[in-house]
């Protein structure tokens, strides 16, 4: 089997897992992954197999502590990531499912090909 069938099957199958968004939750995604240091902080924690650090990301990222804290609250508001903590830690991971719901809404926008008559 090709190498890009096998992706599509891929992606078709955690497109299928997918939570539904509803329109308000898709807007608040995109919205949140508008700001640039918001979608550098969201790739830092997708690159890692094991939830991030606080300390881990303000570093990575070279930003203000309460800067930080308010990338990870819009992030976490619009339902991207999931905030565990533990003790006066905190760690960031990506809730399953949300990436490839809004990456297949956005496929579903794609045009199609007009029917030639």
């Amino acid at each position: 089997m090709p190498a890009n069938a096998k992706s599509a099957q891929d992606m078709t199958a955690r497109a299928a897992k997918a939570p539904r968004l509803t329109r308000a939750q898709r807007t608040a995604i995109l919205k949140a992954l508008a700001d640039p240091k918001r979608f550098e902080l969201l790739e830092r924690i997708a690159r890692t197999s094991c939830p991030v650090s606080c300390g881990e990301a303000r570093e990575a990222l070279d930003i203000a502590p309460a800067t930080l804290s308010h990338h990870i609250k819009e992030l976490q508001t619009s339902g991207v990531i999931d905030v565990r903590r533990e003790g006066k830690f905190a760690f960031l991971s990506i809730k399953p499912g949300v990436l490839e719901a809004i990456a297949a809404s956005l496929t579903s926008l794609s045009p199609t090909a007009c029917p030639r008559p």
